[in-house]
């Protein structure tokens, strides 16, 4: 894959994990965004935002300040910059019966204590910022 070349990759649990907490610190937004398992690599190609993670099997993750279940496939993508995660791939949060994909995922700036979650169809979603904390 092209977009690899000259990135970033961590592999394993331990590894992966770091680099996928640093990315999201770094960017400012909340670092229990991505509740992973498993994780077999993690990369980042800092020239054009391009991360990736590969983990074993997909997770499904409960955040219960909301009660919001969103599940995370077993190879997620997209470009992430300041407070902001776009073309994102991978990612659906249950609505009712169905599981729309999540491509957008945007904080406030300045900070208002919203995120906002924006699904392919146009659909946006705005929760606390502090629902996505980690080990929530």
């Amino acid at each position: 894959m092209a977009e690899k070349e000259g990135g970033i990759v961590k592999k394993g649990q331990e590894e992966g994990l770091k680099l996928a907490i640093s990315l999201l610190e770094e960017f400012e937004l909340p670092l229990g965004l991505l509740p992973l398992e498993n994780v077999i690599e993690v990369g980042f190609v800092r020239a054009t935002g391009y991360m990736w993670i590969v983990q074993e099997k997909k997770v499904q993750h409960d955040f219960k300040i909301i009660s919001k279940l969103v599940s995370y496939s077993s190879e997620i993508n997209g470009y992430i910059e300041k407070k902001k995660i776009k073309k994102l791939q991978g990612v659906k949060a249950k609505e009712l019966v169905l599981w729309p994909p999540v491509s957008e995922i945007k904080v406030d700036d300045p900070p208002t204590g919203k995120i906002h979650f924006k699904s392919l169809a146009g659909i946006t979603k705005t929760f606390p910022v502090e629902a996505f904390a980690l080990g929530q």
